[in-house]
């Protein structure tokens, strides 16, 4: 098998994967459903991953890849403000959580708190890409104040963790209620801590 045949596999294994764990989680979906899904041989999946821990955190790493790339296509937007930026990406977060389509859904919103205390592999992949949102958010934060089309009163890095944690918290809400009022009081609370334009 080459290089490309096997990197192309994991993608299949990680796409199947993701869709699947979206929905139901990580301790509740067996492997031979995310192989089957993904028409992967059942004996090759020890050929990708060590155990099913390792592939629990090379899923989450595989993930926050490319949400932080997403993150930068927001965030870099030369014809954008880092304040019209942060909306977007909050927005966005809106969209996706409220999406019939589970593979958009936020692997940290759903594995966090299942995995944190399951899996120490799983809980630090979480935890380095929860830390790279926050910073990129204290990028766009940091930029908006410069740009002055932001207003803090927090420090950039204290007010990007504290709204990273508000839309976590939403996420959950919506979970519980299945209304949206938990995103519009967040994006409600947002604006505010952004100072409105």
């Amino acid at each position: 098998m080459t290089t490309t045949d096997s990197n192309q596999t994991r993608q299949r294994i990680f796409d199947a994967a993701q869709s699947i764990i979206a929905r139901k989680g990580f301790s509740a979906v067996g492997l031979n459903e995310v192989l089957n899904a993904a028409g992967v041989p059942k004996g090759s999946f020890y050929h990708y991953f060590a155990s099913k821990d390792a592939f629990g955190t090379a899923l989450l790493e595989h993930y926050f890849e490319a949400y932080l790339a997403d993150m930068d296509r927001i965030f870099q937007d030369p014809a954008t403000s880092a304040h019209d930026a942060l909306m977007r990406y909050w927005q966005l977060w809106i969209s996706n959580q409220t999406s019939q389509v589970e593979c958009g859904k936020c692997l940290a919103v759903k594995l966090g708190a299942e995995v944190a205390d399951l899996s120490e592999p799983m809980r630090l992949a979480l935890q380095r890409g929860t830390a790279q949102i926050v910073e990129r958010l204290e990028a766009a934060i940091s930029r908006g104040v410069e740009e002055g089309t932001v207003t803090i009163v927090a420090s950039p890095a204290q007010l990007a963790l504290r709204l990273y944690a508000l839309w976590l918290g939403a996420s959950v809400m919506t979970k519980i209620t299945r209304t949206h009022h938990a995103f519009e009081e967040a994006l409600q609370q947002t604006q505010h801590l952004l100072g409105n334009q």
